[in-house]
């Protein structure tokens, strides 16, 4: 008896969040990779050096024909996706939305993975609104995606915790290497209908928007946990800034030994507190912060307790609004 057909796939992607499923999927004896879909190659960095996506550059070291359309939607875009005929698009991080009328081009439908137990954290950034909002607990969702932002049925999910003081890089990493796995299950079983996906539940969604520079502007007035938790979440960009005698600086926290404590003086929040090797810094609810690093604008990060010894803080001093 021969082998049943391989599943004919197309993979589009651009992140690194999207390398290990399409290295798992090279792996797969039973699937076919027919092309990869990514973003433009674009300058980057000072010197404004081209770069390939992580994704592009798997693709090339497989021998995969790569294609970098500047707008998914375009006709020829359509038309080659026709002709490719695939059973499944599988779709990780791609950066574009899809056009409502390219969703019937694959018999099995265009397959997400969304680092999110959904319909909690919809949209771009679901890793870092989680760890933002101070959750413990996250995961993944494979999908079929539909017209909508991030509405459609969910097929499987998984759960992973959230590590006390875990930044967005690297639970993205293990949200990426987990999600690998799921996939292959995921289209394993679309493949032979033992899935049975099932309609989001709309009254329970909430939002992960794309992040902006603005989200780094530390609010002084929030809980040092909320604080904390969103320094986590917007490392290494937005980060956590704030402003120290007109000067914009970019701030490294940690939590005090017990953030919730309540200062035996109440102190405005942002106030600075010296201590004798380190600074902590008043929050909402009587809460404190300790600095671990300062990086004043135009100049390198140091120490908190290298910050104490130059900058000779006046009694009360505070962190300034931007």
């Amino acid at each position: 008896m021969s082998p049943p057909p391989r599943l004919r796939l197309v993979f589009c992607g651009t992140p690194q969040f999207a390398v290990p499923s399409l290295t798992h999927l090279l792996q797969q004896p039973d699937f076919e990779l027919t092309a990869v879909y990514t973003q433009p190659d674009r300058p980057k960095g000072r010197s404004q050096e081209i770069i390939f996506s992580p994704v592009k550059k798997i693709a090339l070291a497989a021998n995969l024909p790569v294609h970098q359309p500047e707008k998914i939607r375009a006709p020829e875009v359509e038309a080659h996706l026709r002709a490719l005929a695939p059973d499944v698009i599988v779709i990780i991080a791609y950066g574009q939305i899809i056009p409502a009328r390219l969703l019937d081009i694959p018999k099995l439908g265009w397959l997400n993975l969304h680092a999110s137990l959904l319909p909690k954290y919809r949209g771009a950034a679901p890793i870092h609104w989680a760890i933002a909002h101070g959750e413990t607990v996250t995961g993944n969702t494979t999908m079929r995606i539909d017209a909508g932002m991030d509405t459609g049925k969910i097929l499987l999910q998984q759960q992973l915790l959230i590590g006390e003081h875990e930044t967005s890089p690297h639970l993205s990493t293990r949200l990426a290497e987990a999600g690998a796995p799921l996939m292959v299950e995921t289209l394993r079983g679309v493949a032979s209908h033992s899935i049975m996906a099932r309609a989001q539940d709309n009254s329970h969604a909430t939002l992960a928007p794309i992040l902006k520079r603005a989200d780094g502007l530390i609010d002084w007035s929030r809980r040092a946990d909320e604080i904390y938790n969103r320094q986590r979440a917007f490392t290494p960009w937005p980060g956590s800034y704030s402003a120290f005698r007109g000067q914009t600086c970019h701030l490294l926290l940690l939590p005090a030994s017990n953030p919730f404590e309540l200062s035996a003086t109440p102190v405005p929040p942002g106030t600075l507190l010296p201590q004798a090797e380190s600074v902590h810094v008043g929050c909402g609810q009587g809460s404190v912060l300790r600095l671990t690093g300062i990086k004043l604008e135009g100049r390198k990060l140091i120490s908190a307790a290298d910050f104490l010894r130059g900058a000779r803080l006046e009694v009360g001093e505070r962190f300034e609004s931007i």
